[in-house]
């Protein structure tokens, strides 16, 4: 039997982050609805830091941002 290497994908960078790093306080802006459908599933689900890419500050940060868009009106709690 013939064995094959999988090919593995390279590893989604944070879309927020700078060259320099994780710039502090991770900050993503709520009325930014293009962004925010980006980050989101048709469902409206968020996904997760491993479909995203984004890393662990922008990630909390994200799920905030959806938080505040969704109560406001901006983004829907169900998809469509």
């Amino acid at each position: 039997m013939i064995r094959t290497k999988k090919l593995r994908s390279k590893k989604a960078r944070c879309k927020f982050c700078t060259k320099d790093g994780c710039p502090r306080p991770a900050f993503v802006d709520y009325k930014d609805v293009a962004t925010m459908k980006k980050l989101m599933s048709p469902q409206s689900k968020l996904f997760s830091r491993k479909r995203s890419g984004l890393c662990a500050p922008f990630q909390r940060a994200a799920s905030a941002a959806v938080k505040r868009a969704r109560f406001i009106g901006l983004v829907p709690y169900v998809g469509e």
